[in-house]
């Protein structure tokens, strides 16, 4: 039998009886729309927080570093530093990569903050003004206005203002420091003497992280090195990419070709940086698959009902097309096909209702406060094509497997049987 003829039988099957194929459907419907919506959910979620890392803390897509700086770099910081013949000669090697936007140094400094009258500690990033206006600029075309207005104290600092720092807005808060107010910093040396610098505050940022918005702030570079007594060195090097797709493919290249030139040192992506990122997408994925299991076993439930009942409605029918020549795997393959018309119908109406879902909620302008989050980010729903079309072909097939064994049941009965049931 042809392929067409199979179609027309298998939606004449369907259309026997409407009330229970719509109710079939409806059911694979709702399912295949709450798999697609929560998938473009998690998918806006994790390009959110890849964006919050690579440029919101100002990760960059690749970090290069002395081999064991990760680890040992906070015991003996002098002995991990790359120095200033190294940088260039590390700046050297990237200036033949393509893919390469910018190389920033970057130094880690701790200490004590004070206004005067109370004190607390921080953690400050030591990075060139234009390298963090650099490595923020890509994330500002997905910020909302709220969220622009909390980074956008990074970009105050100023290459020409090398005393000018600034904090998260946490910390600020704690030492009522506001633009324009006095702070005095204390740090140890790489020596290990206490040095102590008088700075202004240029500007304040919110982290985004519940974490550190009481402890970061960013610095220039040259004040860093200054307080840490570090002349020229810098204890990482941050790369942004033209394309975080090309992430893996360069740091490979890196790789060799730093290994070629004789320099030891280990490449680090920005999600193996990003602890938070990591978390976040384990949870969403461990959730994701709860809900794909859940809404499959009702497919599979709700198509085997229906493909049950069907066979037992047209045993004379199934008997009749035995009679008149029909194999015992055409019958299979005539409720299989029945089953899988009806899920991919379910499925074509699910994207439908997905589709009409995901535009109000990106039209509503809903926002929120994630989790560990200081400011709200809006709720936003991307179309997941990857997990849509999975979840429809997973569907298709599950579905065409609960038809088969009451199918096959009814394929085996004999004819005459079949001819005379009531």
């Amino acid at each position: 039998m042809k392929a067409t003829a199979f179609a027309a039988l298998a939606l004449r099957g369907l259309l026997r009886n409407r009330r229970r194929a719509l109710v079939t459907l409806a059911a694979i419907a709702l399912g295949f729309a709450a798999i697609a919506l929560f998938a473009g959910y998690t998918h806006n979620i994790y390009r959110g927080l890849a964006l919050q890392a690579i440029h919101g803390e100002l990760l960059g897509h690749l970090t290069l570093s002395k081999r064991g700086m990760s680890r040992e770099g906070k015991l003996e910081p002098e002995r991990y530093l790359l120095t200033a013949g190294e940088i260039a000669r590390i700046g050297e090697l990237l200036r033949h990569e393509p893919d390469i936007r910018l190389v920033a140094p970057r130094l880690t400094l701790s200490g004590i903050v004070s206004n005067g009258r109370a004190s607390t500690i921080f953690i400050a990033e030591g990075i060139e003004p234009a390298a963090a206006r650099a490595l923020q600029e890509g994330m500002r075309k997905e910020m909302t206005a709220a969220q622009l207005a909390a980074h956008d104290g990074v970009r105050a600092l100023d290459e020409d203002k090398a005393d000018h720092v600034v904090f998260a807005s946490g910390l600020a808060e704690i030492l009522h420091l506001k633009p324009g107010s006095q702070a005095a910093l204390l740090s140890n040396t790489l020596g290990g003497q206490a040095n102590a610098l008088d700075v202004t505050v240029a500007g304040v940022f919110n982290t985004g992280n519940a974490g550190s918005n009481d402890l970061a702030a960013y610095m220039p570079l040259e004040l860093v090195r200054n307080l840490y007594d570090a002349g020229g060195r810098a204890d990482r090097l941050t790369l942004l990419l033209d394309d975080v797709a090309h992430t893996e493919a360069v740091r490979t290249r890196l790789l060799a070709t730093c290994k070629r030139a004789g320099l030891d040192l280990e490449i680090r992506t920005w999600d193996e940086q990003s602890a938070f990122y990591n978390q976040v997408h384990g949870m969403f994925d461990m959730i994701f698959g709860f809900i794909f299991c859940i809404v499959l076993t009702v497919v599979v439930m709700s198509v085997a009902n229906s493909m049950g009942m069907a066979v037992v409605e047209r045993t004379r029918e199934i008997g009749t097309l035995r009679a008149v020549g029909l194999r015992r795997g055409g019958v299979i393959r005539l409720f299989v096909a029945e089953a899988a018309l009806l899920v991919l119908l379910g499925c074509g109406a699910g994207l439908l209702l997905t589709l009409a879902v995901l535009y109000g909620i990106n039209l509503a302008g809903i926002s929120y406060v994630p989790p560990n989050q200081t400011a709200p980010v809006p709720l936003r729903v991307d179309l997941d094509a990857a997990r849509i079309l999975f979840t429809a072909l997973m569907m298709a097939i599950v579905g065409a497997l609960a038809a088969y064994l009451p199918a096959r049941r009814a394929a085996r009965q004999p004819i005459i049987d079949a001819l005379g049931h009531v």
